[in-house]
This record gives structure tokens, C-alpha cells and sequence, in this order.
């Protein structure tokens, strides 16, 4: 039924949106003088502020292949209708434009975050699950049919995008005292301040929150911005999908130990962290009287993110930290009726506006309980490294010439060195020089 709704026509007012868009929801009517039943399918024509959502076919990609990783089923995987499914969402997302980055550029409230809540441009939230579905599905494909074109376009993005986000979306201590020195306005192919992220545009509260030991990818990179908030599907997901190197991986839960009361507090887990206050919440999103101040998006405590946490634990060997954040959600959860969230820094208060015996949060915390009593029903969520585009973040963060994207493999710095920068290996290393779009080794 996704398949057959994802090909359906898409309008907005006067304007068609592209034919690989997956509904945000949908839902079956029945017609009162025929009795005959129908679906009508949401693609934001219906949404709040009317926004198409760009997750749910990236989770449907994602879902198609733990079902099958799970079953060994493949031949829903293998259908014609899955199969053009796949093509028609990935391809939406390849087509060729102005952006100069591997990354999707975004609408605010696109995703679970569905609300104005400054998240326009280049989301974590987005950029891990745009990994993630590129991944699975490349895997998905059927390797007897002629595809040999649109997965050598994965492979580019896929090498492209890695890069991109372990080097530029990656924060710690070291990282942050560099962007503290950084010089602005660098012209040429040497500049280390690619974005011109300009100095006096840190947030007071990061230099609190990062802690000596740890890191996260932060939560959005474009020209003369850097988005320094907390999110927790994107880096739980760069951890599950490989997207975030080992190093990164555990520096990632290294964070969260070290910022169990800002991040777990009294119910798992904040979506994003801090919360807009004052006159940054007025601006940013509106005054939506939904994302006040540590509530809803605006930093509320979700537990559905129970089973993230969970995954991404596992994935590092670290199981205790989701034990510990699972034993503190179950003294409430059956109690407080299962709502949908919780409002206040440590979400100690059921949400103003939280619905309760809410799906997502049972099924959180199931998939959570149950992935902890059997790891091993973890690995159908998980992607092992790309061993094609391996760099050393940390090393890079006390470095100012950034890193790489493997050891005979380096970032472009003068567009005479474009052909001849590539080892055997990288896949890359036999495009025409007028053909580097999509390249993981430009100078952005």
C-alpha cells in the first residue's frame, strides 16, 4: 500500500511534489452511499504549516530490511513493488542541483520533529537517516536487474556523505576550543574555516555541556551557521548505522554518561538539547505555545527514544547504559499510563498536551526490553563500517588541517591536484575532473 501511495499523484495547491515521496500518514474512509472503503494519504497537504515529509521513506527502507535481516524473508524485499519503491525514493534524493555539499537540504518541521524549531538546512536528524536508507537501500537491490548506474550514484553519495559528516558535523572538546580560535573570511583552497563559522556565534551553554571526554555530531552545517544542539535520533543513528566511526561512536555514549542528568534526567530521553528560551524561542519558532521551554520538541523527554539509546549501547558494547536508562523509565511508564512525553530539564512532569497509551512509547520500550534480554535481534539494525572512507576524527580535532577519508586519500586543496589525489582503491579515483559531483575528497 506505501508503494502504491508513494506513486500516486502529489499536489499542493498548484504545485506537484516528485514521485518518490512517501505519506507522513494515512487514512481509511469510507464512502456513506457505496459502503466502499479508500485510503487518503497525507504528504503534507494536510500537515501542520504544509510540510511534504522527507523520514518516512527513508524509515520505510529501513524497516524493509531489519524485516528481512529478521525473516530472511526476501521476497517482499524482491517485488517489483518494493523494489521500484526503493529506486523511487532514493532517486528523488540523488537528482543533480546547486547544493554543494552530500548533504539534504531540508524544510523546517520535516521529520519527527514536525514543528518550526530552527531545524532548516542540513538536519542530523535527516543526514543519519538519509545514510542509513542509502545503505539498505543498496543492499535491497536486486543484483539481476541493470542498476549498475544508480548504484554506482549510492556508492558516490554514500562516500560523499561520510566524509562530510564525520569531518564537519563532528564535535569535542578539541574541536570546540579550534572553532573558538578560528579565523573568518578565508578565501582560497587552504581555508580552514570552510564555513566561516564565525566565533561569537557560540552558545555559552556548549562550553558547560561538552565535557573533556566525549563528542557528538551536532545538529546542523551550512555557510555561516552551525547548529551546536543535541539530537538524539541523528547521533544514535550515525551509531547504529556506522555512519559515526568507533571512536566517535563511543565518544558518543561517553557524552551521554557524562550528561546523564541534562540528556536522561528522571525519564529517557531528551529529542534535543537545550531548550529555546526568551527571545531565541520567540524568534525560532514563532512562539509555538506546543514547543514551549523544555516540552514537546523544545527539549522535551520522549521515551520512545528508549529504544535508540538501547540500540546504539549494544552496538558499542556498552548494554549497562541502557539498563540503567531502562530501570529508571519502568518506575513511571505503567504507572503514568504510557504518555507520549515529558515536560521540565529532567522530565519529571507528564506533558502538558501528551497523549497517553501512546503506541510509540509501549513499543518503545518494548523493542528496548527486548533487545537487552536478546542482543543479537539488534544486528538487524545495524550496518557494519564502510571501510572505503575510514578518517580519524579525534586526531583531526586537534589539527587544523581537517582529516581524511583514508590513508592514501586526502581533501582536495588546489583544483590542479583534483585528478591525482585519489588512491587505486577509492572509488572515485578514475572520474573525469568535470565529473567530481557527488566526490567525497572536494574542498567544500
Amino acid at each position: 500500500m506505501a508503494v502504491q501511495l508513494q506513486g500516486d499523484e502529489k499536489q499542493v495547491d498548484c504545485f506537484t511534489l516528485g514521485e518518490g515521496v512517501m505519506p507522513a500518514s494515512f487514512k481509511v474512509t469510507v464512502d456513506q452511499n457505496s459502503n466502499q472503503e479508500s485510503v487518503e494519504a497525507d504528504f503534507g497537504d494536510a500537515a501542520i504549516a504544509r510540510v511534504a515529509p522527507v523520514d518516512s521513506g527513508f524509515w520505510w527502507i529501513v524497516l524493509l530490511r531489519a524485516y528481512t535481516h529478521s525473516t530472511g524473508d526476501h521476497s517482499v524485499a524482491n517485488s517489483p513493488q518494493c523494489q521500484l519503491g526503493i529506486i523511487r525514493c532514493l532517486n528523488l534524493c540523488l537528482h543533480d542541483g546547486f547544493d554543494t555539499f552530500p548533504t539534504l537540504l531540508c524544510a523546517d518541521g520535516c521529520s519527527m520533529i514536525d514543528r518550526r524549531m530552527g531545524i532548516y538546512g542540513y538536519p542530523l536528524d535527516i543526514q543519519s537517516l538519509f545514510y542509513m536508507a542509502l545503505r539498505c537501500g543498496k543492499e535491497l537491490l536486486r543484483q539481476d536487474r541493470d542498476m549498475g548506474a544508480f548504484v554506482e550514484r549510492i556508492d558516490k553519495r554514500l562516500h560523499a556523505l561520510t566524509f562530510h559528516m564525520r569531518q564537519y558535523f563532528w564535535l569535542d572538546h578539541n574541536q570546540l576550543n579550534n572553532i573558538y580560535r578560528y579565523k573568518t573570511e578565508e578565501y582560497s583552497y587552504t581555508a580552514v574555516n570552510k564555513f566561516n563559522i564565525m566565533p561569537d556565534s557560540l552558545p555559552n551553554w556548549v562550553f558547560e555541556f561538552m565535557p573533556n571526554k566525549g563528542g557528538y555530531m551536532v545538529g546542523n552545517v551550512s555557510p555561516a551557521f552551525m547548529d551546536f544542539r543535541w539530537f538524539t535520533i541523528g547521533n544514535f543513528l550515525a551509531i547504529t548505522s556506522s555512519l559515526a566511526t568507533n571512536q566517535q561512536a563511543n565518544a558518543i555514549m561517553d557524552l551521554v554518561e557524562e550528561r546523564w542528568d541534562e540528556l536522561i534526567g528522571e525519564m529517557p530521553m531528551k529529542c534535543m538539547y537545550p531548550a529555546l528560551e526568551g527571545e531565541e524561542w520567540r524568534i525560532v519558532t514563532g512562539c509555538d505555545p506546543k514547543n514551549t521551554r523544555w516540552s514537546y520538541h523544545n527539549s522535551g523527554s520522549w521515551p520512545v527514544f528508549l529504544w535508540f539509546l538501547t540500540a546504539a549501547a549494544i552496538k558499542v558494547g556498552r548494554p549497562n547504559i541502557a539498563h540503567r536508562a531502562l530501570e529508571i523509565a519502568e518506575k513511571r511508564l505503567l504507572k503514568d499510563e504510557w504518555p507520549e512525553y515529558y515536560d521540565g530539564k529532567l522530565g519529571r512532569t507528564i506533558g502538558k498536551q501528551a497523549r497517553k497509551l501512546q503506541t510509540w512509547t509501549i513499543s518503545g520500550y518494548l523493542v528496548a526490553k527486548l533487545l537487552l534480554e536478546d542482543p543479537s535481534q539488534a544486528e538487524m539494525l545495524f550496518m557494519d563500517e564502510d571501510m572505503r572512507c575510514r578518517i580519524n576524527p579525534l586526531a583531526r580535532s586537534s589539527s587544523s588541517e581537517g582529516g581524511n577519508c583514508g590513508s592514501e586519500c586526502r581533501p582536495t586543496m588546489h583544483p590542479s591536484q583534483r585528478r591525482s589525489i585519489h588512491s587505486s582503491s577509492c572509488p572515485l579515483s578514475n572520474l573525469h575532473p568535470h565529473q567530481e559531483e557527488g566526490g567525497c575528497c572536494r574542498d567544500f
